[in-house]
């Protein structure tokens, strides 16, 4: 289908490329206005990042084209001839969404987001960049991730108090001295 309508072709790279950019937002969010959520966003952090670093140790040992370099598809957004499998978009995305939905008080946000992962990752299909496979794989990744995460919660939650309480700390001071200059 891509390559026919361009209405839904353009919808279809924005959400392969640019969804991304609403959960870095969304965690950014989390971080700065919503104090009381600074523990779930560091743990939705680190499962990007444990995604990301199971995703490079896969493509060390296991190369897969992707559809442009097979050829098949229409390629709708140029790309790097590198290994398809697993998405490192759709490993974070589903790592960020898997992650929110570990905790009670951010389910509906986890949900929301597990949404438009699916979304991103098809996106990335239709756009010739992956293979359905190569989403799966991301969200295998994201679950092993998130699993990992879990069975650690007990260790670096006392880390990640540390660090919030740290920032917190700078964060005052920035606030006193803008306090102080208006």
């Amino acid at each position: 289908m891509a390559g026919k309508n361009t209405a839904l072709d353009t919808t279809m790279v924005f959400a392969a490329q640019y969804l991304i950019y609403v959960f870095a937002a969304y965690l950014a969010y989390t971080w700065l206005a919503k104090n009381e959520y600074r523990q779930e966003a560091l743990f939705a952090g680190y499962a990007s990042i444990l995604g990301l670093g199971i995703n490079f140790i896969i493509t060390q040992f296991y190369f897969h084209p992707r559809p442009f370099m097979v050829p098949t598809g229409t390629l709708l957004i140029t790309h790097a001839a590198e290994s398809s499998f697993p998405s490192d978009h759709a490993t974070v995305m589903f790592s960020v969404s898997l992650m929110l939905l570990t905790f009670i008080s951010l389910r509906r946000s986890g949900a929301i987001f597990f949404m438009l992962a699916l979304i991103s990752g098809l996106a990335r299909v239709y756009s010739g960049l992956h293979f359905p496979m190569d989403i799966a794989g991301s969200l295998l990744v994201a679950s092993l991730s998130i699993v990992i995460l879990l069975a650690l919660k007990n260790y670096l939650t006392p880390i990640n108090r540390i660090f919030i309480a740290y920032f917190e700390i700078i964060e005052k001071k920035l606030t006193k001295s803008d306090l102080k200059t208006s």
